[in-house]
């Protein structure tokens, strides 16, 4: 795996998961002396010229940072994420796009809880419509979801060096 695709667990100074960062981003917060390095990558090495530097997995900040939002912004992609990139009526994986269980026509809210993932023909197919009165079944419902649980399940390739700090604290949704 190319060094741009992996990616390292950002801790707060108080151990509590952030954010998930570059390598080349971690490596430079670690030379700054900005964080430390709590877990490495053993099998892998950073190198320059003339020396050999260790591959972090999971780094934490020296100083505390203040994080006023900590929850997932709802966005196009991360409702996507959420819903495995497939269609929550079908199961299909292409051309998705949002739709609204209650339809904005009707006081539909563009929130965690009223968008899912859908095919355009599925999206057509129920129309102006709730699921229930097009006769057309979820897969699951949808939700918000946490931050940790977003880190954790929604980031792509994880490293199992990060689980410990994903697990430990629950933030609130």
């Amino acid at each position: 795996m190319k060094i741009s695709t992996r990616r390292a667990l950002v801790l707060n100074q108080d151990y509590s998961p952030i954010t998930v960062c570059s390598i080349p981003k971690a490596f430079l917060l670690l030379y700054l002396q900005k964080a430390e390095l709590i877990e490495k990558t053993d099998d892998l090495k950073l190198r320059s010229v003339d020396k050999s530097y260790p591959f972090p997995s999971v780094i934490r900040l020296i100083n505390y940072v203040t994080m006023p939002y900590k929850g997932v912004m709802l966005t196009r992609q991360n409702v996507f994420k959420r819903d495995s990139h497939e269609c929550q009526y079908c199961g299909t994986s292409k051309d998705l796009t949002l739709d609204h269980l209650i339809p904005r026509s009707k006081g539909g809210k563009s929130k965690w809880t009223n968008l899912v993932t859908a095919c355009k023909r599925c999206n057509t197919r129920k129309g102006n419509s709730t699921p229930e009165e097009s006769d057309m079944k979820l897969k699951r419902m949808p939700f918000k979801p946490n931050y940790v649980m977003f880190i954790r399940d929604f980031s792509g390739n994880i490293d199992e060096k990060w689980m410990p700090f994903l697990k430990t604290k629950q933030l609130s949704a």
